[in-house]
């Protein structure tokens, strides 16, 4: 019989620990959600256990206060353009730092990985002054603008990384064959680098969707067009102690589409983000 060793014990143990200590707030967040309200005000989220009384009422009081039905086409309205051009740009950006040679390529490649390290709340100031200037302050379009050249640098550097290892030999025998460059890129580089491309466009969705700082600047607290961070931020300041399980639940609302789609485009997302820190 194999014995384990005082090492391997202690590790088991610090991930067992590890985990119960990111699952205890979700578990306390999803366990408050479905609690009644005298329930919650008289007793700890705990003694679930002991007197187990749930409820779904929460969730329709949550989903009245967010205005789902009105921040969930708002938010998604953020959202999915982001994300689609983070890809298309990123796409391109890429294919042209491997597959192009220029004066100057590599002063462009150490530029994106600079960018990097800028704090997007530098450029607050002066991107509220060019909206304003162009007439885009205050709409979708500004937002559009800030989350996709703040994730660009980060973008072409993950996608590069995979078409980097892309082999030279497919799209010099497409050339041979007579493939212009943009077939090779659509019909070559673009399906293999399909992986990654998802990964990216699933860490765009979350950063969009999770984005509170951004849609306050740029988009203000009124108007039809505020996402849920902005609502949620909002019925976080006007909760009372009665409240708390309505919070809760709208929380496990707005966490909801994300979580989605993390879940059901798992595989894509660790294959691409693996793929291209391998290659």
């Amino acid at each position: 019989m194999k014995t384990l060793r005082p090492s391997r014990i202690l590790l088991h143990v610090l991930v067992v620990v590890v985990c119960l200590w990111w699952f205890t707030p979700l578990a306390q967040l999803l366990i408050t959600g479905v609690r009644t309200v005298p329930d919650a005000a008289t007793s700890g989220w705990w003694t679930i256990v002991l007197h187990p009384l749930f409820t779904v009422d929460n969730f329709a009081t949550a989903a009245d206060l967010l205005k789902l039905e009105r921040t969930l086409p708002s938010t998604l309205a953020m959202a999915l353009p982001a994300v689609a051009l983070t890809i298309v740009l990123s796409a391109f950006g890429a294919f042209a730092l491997t597959h192009y040679r220029f004066r100057g390529r590599l002063f462009v490649h150490g530029l994106l990985v600079a960018l990097l390290a800028v704090p997007p709340q530098v450029t607050f100031s002066p991107l509220l002054d060019l909206f304003s200037a162009i007439g885009v302050s205050g709409t979708l379009p500004a937002l559009w603008i800030f989350q996709v050249s703040y994730t660009l640098p980060f973008g072409v550097y993950l996608v590069r990384g995979f078409m980097a290892g892309v082999p030279e030999e497919l799209t010099e025998a497409a050339r041979l064959d007579g493939a212009s460059d943009v077939r090779i890129f659509l019909q070559i580089v673009t399906p293999l680098a399909g992986p990654v491309l998802a990964s990216l466009g699933i860490l765009q969705f979350m950063w969009s969707w999770n984005d509170l700082l951004a849609p306050l600047i740029f988009m203000g607290t009124s108007g039809s067009t505020s996402p849920i961070t902005l609502e949620l931020a909002g019925l976080v300041q006007s909760t009372s102690q009665n409240q708390t399980t309505s919070l809760a639940a709208g929380a496990i609302l707005a966490t909801l589409p994300p979580l989605v789609v993390i879940v059901v485009l798992q595989r894509y997302f660790v294959s691409g983000i693996t793929a291209g820190a391998v290659k």
